[in-house]
């Protein structure tokens, strides 16, 4: 069930760019709307999910990398966070 939209967003386009986004909407099948909607969105949590940023001293770099690179002492727990949907999907 989609959140009923209470929010308006206006875009003004080349009418190339219109004519290339109404040619892609016709092989979709969705509305307009619904593929501006989705493809900014998918932009959006892929541009957020790059924002991630380490920090790290060499010394703290290096054991950063030797947990990463040992085996996994639980593979529950691993099974159960790949399948736990992303916050954004909840």
């Amino acid at each position: 069930m989609c959140p009923v939209a209470s929010k308006v967003i206006n875009l003004r386009v080349p009418e190339a760019k219109q004519a290339l986004i109404d040619r892609a909407v016709a092989v979709t099948g969705k509305n307009r709307t619904e593929f501006i909607l989705d493809a900014v969105t998918e932009k959006a949590r892929e541009i957020l999910a790059d924002q991630t940023h380490f920090a790290l001293s060499k010394q703290a770099m290096q054991r950063f990398n030797t947990l990463i690179e040992a085996p996994l002492e639980n593979s529950d727990a691993l099974k159960r966070l790949l399948t736990k949907p992303s916050p954004w999907e909840r």
